[in-house]
């Protein structure tokens, strides 16, 4: 090859480098602008105003100063609000725990059936995911009345679709080797699901089942918004009758109840991952 030829072949080269570069970046701007004018259009039309939220910094000043001081002679009637929430939060944690697991083999490929089976329960479980606790818990207040078990019903349903789920995808990734040494030996499905597949996999499930319980805490404080019980229901109340300095204690003991669980929970995922 002569060096005309060669250097003729370096810059065709370059020249299909340039171009496919060049359509590449052209690719990046199209996308782009688009992006920008979706992002533009959406805050459009959810009103999207930095200068509505300044000038609402004074109401909001003024609210905020309505709450101070807390009323601290109002912990004598969370005490019972706030033991409440914790055990609707367990409870519901609990029954989560144990309605996952069989969802999620069933909802794993790898562990299902059938694949009509694993489409069943991936529909059911990301229709459990969607709907929020809150939505639950105006299903089951109608159907069991005010109290803290329509709480615990409704923990149970959205944190069950979260651990099936997450579940699901670690048993999909599962080390198949092990798997594939229990099936050479004459391993039934049944053991090898038992004997090769959860023992790889409990760290994990615990891990996010600690997690969801800590989860379950938060969304607690605030179902009895729609009369799940709790420290939600204390919270509502003190705001309709602008008891604002009883309001403020409430949110005082969610505070404390959030990061106490955050801290509990945080000291298990050590011990236990």
């Amino acid at each position: 090859m002569t060096s005309a030829t060669f250097e003729s072949a370096v810059q065709a080269t370059l020249q299909r480098e340039v171009q496919v570069r060049l359509r590449r970046y052209l690719k990046l701007a199209i996308y782009g602008a688009i992006a920008v004018a979706a992002l533009w259009y959406a805050a459009v039309q959810i009103k999207l105003s930095f200068g509505a939220l300044i000038s609402g910094v004074p109401f909001m000043w003024d609210f905020i100063t309505r709450l101070f001081p807390p009323d601290f002679s109002y912990l004598s009637v969370l005490g019972n609000a706030t033991i409440e929430t914790i055990q609707i939060a367990i409870w519901g944690t609990l029954l989560a725990i144990l309605l996952s697991i069989p969802l999620s083999f069933l909802g794993a490929r790898n562990t299902t059936p059938h694949i009509i089976v694993f489409h069943l329960t991936r529909l059911l479980l990301n229709s459990l995911r969607a709907i929020n606790e809150l939505v639950f818990a105006l299903i089951f207040v109608s159907a069991v009345g005010l109290g803290p078990f329509a709480g615990v019903l409704a923990v149970a349903l959205h944190a069950t679709g979260m651990l099936a789920k997450f579940c699901a995808e670690e048993i999909e990734g599962v080390d198949k080797g092990q798997v594939e040494a229990q099936m050479a030996a004459g391993a039934t499905r049944m053991q090898v699901i038992l004997f090769g597949v959860t023992p790889q996999i409990i760290p994990q499930f615990i891990g996010y089942a600690i997690y969801r319980l800590d989860v379950s805490i938060r969304s607690a404080t605030v179902l009895g918004f729609v009369g799940a019980g709790g420290l939600g229901f204390s919270l509502i109340q003190t705001m309709k009758l602008f008891k604002y300095h009883q309001t403020a204690t409430c949110i005082f003991v969610i505070f404390l109840l959030v990061l106490v669980s955050d801290w509990i929970c945080g000291k298990l995922r050590r011990k236990v991952i």
